[in-house]
């Protein structure tokens, strides 16, 4: 996330408390920031609605005697989410809003090297990822809030670097997204659906991002391709999403 508090205050019309600097390379355990309902402000006040808040980026059910004994679920399957014991409650009490300015996806062929891509708005700014959140409480009291990004079926664009793809909230459906009180999870269901097209473009980018510890700007940086073919849209085939929770993919953005 490299935009300013004062960009994703006005994109998502939040009140965001303080300062973060630009992060290049977030990956699954570090804090991340999510945006949820907050109270209604007075009439006539101009206080935004919408909060921010950092989750830890790996959600955990409550339920969860250790989390530590729990898979890391950085990425939450939309199409299964409201079957799913682990998910259900947080689908219809805890929806969230993830902003990013993109996020890193790798395509791999047969054995050879995987290239990286730095998947961004085609037309710049800040993009909206749907999310989870959830607070785990231990034996002795203490919280962690943590949370997780919702993933659908890829577009014809990201198909041919990976079968998936993080639900993409449109501005227009924030209100709805946001309010659980009023809207039921299958009230949203039409929100997690893959992001027309033409909305990303996916630029490939050095294996340097492979490496948490590295967090440049030149990560983002276009390179030459190291796989034969170029990334074109392709028509969709038969079904090969894997069948756990997170989808595999989405490790850093």
């Amino acid at each position: 996330m490299t935009a300013s508090r004062e960009e994703i205050e006005t994109f998502l019309a939040a009140m965001i408390s303080e300062d973060f600097p630009p992060r290049y390379n977030i990956a699954p355990t570090q804090p991340i920031l999510t945006i949820v309902a907050g109270e209604t402000p007075p009439v006539g006040s101009n206080r935004p609605d919408r909060v921010g808040t950092l989750v830890r980026w790996g959600f955990v059910p409550s339920w969860v005697k250790d989390p530590n004994d729990w898979p890391m679920m950085f990425n939450i399957r939309s199409e299964t989410a409201a079957e799913k014991n682990s998910f259900r409650a947080a689908l219809n009490h805890r929806r969230a809003l993830v902003p990013a300015s993109g996020f890193y996806e790798w395509r791999r062929e047969g054995k050879n090297k995987a290239q990286a891509y730095w998947v961004r708005p085609r037309n710049g700014g800040v993009v909206a990822f749907g999310a989870l959140i959830e607070t785990w409480s231990s034996a002795d009291g203490s919280q962690i809030d943590t949370g997780g990004i919702l993933t659908t079926s890829a577009n014809a664009l990201l198909r041919p670097i990976h079968e998936r793809m993080p639900v993409v909230v449109q501005p227009e459906d924030f209100a709805r997204w946001l309010n659980c009180k009023r809207y039921l999870p299958r009230e949203v269901a039409d929100i997690m659906r893959p992001v027309q097209e033409d909305f990303f473009e996916a630029i490939p980018v050095s294996d340097k991002v492979n490496k948490v510890s590295n967090a440049m700007p030149d990560l983002q940086m276009r390179v030459e391709e190291t796989t034969e073919a170029q990334i074109t849209p392709q028509k969709r085939k038969g079904k090969t999403e894997p069948e756990d929770g997170s989808g595999g993919q989405l490790s850093m953005f």
